[in-house]
């Protein structure tokens, strides 16, 4: 998974712009991902790659980046 789509997967999904959707964004400030979302998202991650994310993993994501460099090291 790259950046692109997970542009396309929060536009989608929670209807970010995709424009806003950047390495360095904040999911919670810059996107307005609640945690409910957060955990929607985890879980279509899961779908779309088979990788399983623990939900504890949340309190570590912060950013974009940090969503991609999470899936990367699984």
């Amino acid at each position: 998974m790259n950046i692109n789509d997970l542009k396309n997967l929060l536009a989608e999904e929670f209807e970010v712009p995709e424009e806003a959707v950047t390495v360095d964004a904040h999911l919670f400030d810059d996107l307005e991902i609640d945690s409910i979302d957060a955990i929607d998202m985890l879980s279509r991650l899961r779908e779309l790659t088979g990788i399983e994310v623990p939900a504890d993993a949340l309190k570590s994501l912060r950013t974009v980046g940090d969503v991609l460099t999470l899936i990367e090291s699984r």
